[in-house]
């Protein structure tokens, strides 16, 4: 009879440091990644582990954590391993078919937010939404704002929907289609994106998490700015006067966003830095005199 080989039993403290030597190699944080790790595999949370360092883990508990590692140090992204984000203080599924949110995407939602007076009935919405990151963390934050949150991919609304359901955000619609195809007579006050906006041969792409991320999610064509162009246009003629648009974009295409939304009848452009100080956001009205 065959039976599976596990490691010896070992104490938390040491199955952790272990790890974190291996997992320093792929990242910044290797320390805290290999608490994450072996939470999830654990169904623990972190504080759990720093309380009893000493704890002894079975070998089969321990197969199983030194699987997630080896997957982490193959490059595997470590939401798409423990299937969640953290964005917004939500904590968010997400899966192979959704962007990873980031920090410095949180602006975009400040942004929005400022344009949202708290306790007014509005329309907001999230076109892209991935795994709808940005609409729910508007909708959490005015629960009497109507968000409608779009994307062209089946899988990936079938993610933000359980996201929102799992956080009891009733605000929050869902709608297949292209950009703002599927947004065609709504009356919106404010329009979010965070559209792909890398070229095809940046190389970003080949680093980090981002070859395992969606590529259509990342890459927007040849220029980096097929999709912001295409929603600038889709905006101009379907947003009413006074209308807001806030869109993230790479840190060097400012300029050239703003530009490209002066061309479509977009005023009072204004772009944001993030964290980092990168050009990150850029926000803007849809003016009177077009459309």
């Amino acid at each position: 009879m065959n039976h599976t080989a596990h490691p010896a039993p070992a104490a938390i403290e040491t199955v952790l440091e272990s790890a974190s030597a291996q997992l320093a190699t792929v990242t910044d944080c290797p320390a805290l990644e290999a608490q994450v790790l072996l939470g999830h595999a654990l169904g623990k949370d972190r504080t759990h582990l720093i309380a009893w360092p000493e704890r002894t883990l079975e070998g089969a508990q321990l197969s199983d954590f030194q699987a997630l590692v080896r997957r982490r140090r193959g490059g595997e992204p470590l939401a798409y391993i423990t299937g969640r984000r953290e964005f917004w203080s939500l904590a968010l599924e997400v899966s192979p078919h959704t962007l990873i949110p980031r920090p410095e995407t949180e602006l975009l939602v400040e942004l929005a937010l400022a344009h949202l007076p708290p306790g007014e009935r509005r329309c907001v919405a999230d076109v892209g939404t991935g795994s709808g990151a940005i609409a729910l963390a508007i909708a959490a934050e005015r629960p009497l704002v109507r968000v409608i949150a779009t994307d062209i991919a089946a899988d990936t609304l079938a993610v933000a929907r359980r996201n929102a359901e799992r956080l009891g955000l009733g605000n929050v619609e869902f709608r297949r289609g292209h950009w703002l195809a599927p947004l065609a007579g709504e009356d919106l006050d404010v329009l979010c994106c965070n559209p792909p906006y890398l070229r095809d041969d940046d190389p970003h792409l080949q680093a980090g998490d981002l070859p395992h991320e969606p590529r259509g999610a990342l890459a927007a064509g040849p220029t980096g700015l097929e999709a912001i162009e295409t929603i600038a246009g889709q905006g101009a003629a379907q947003l009413k006067p006074g209308a807001r648009l806030v869109m993230e974009h790479g840190y060097d295409q400012a300029a050239a966003v703003a530009r490209c939304l002066t061309n479509a009848g977009f005023d009072a452009v204004v772009t944001h830095r993030d964290l980092a100080g990168h050009e990150r956001t850029t926000a803007c009205k849809k003016g009177s005199g077009h459309g």
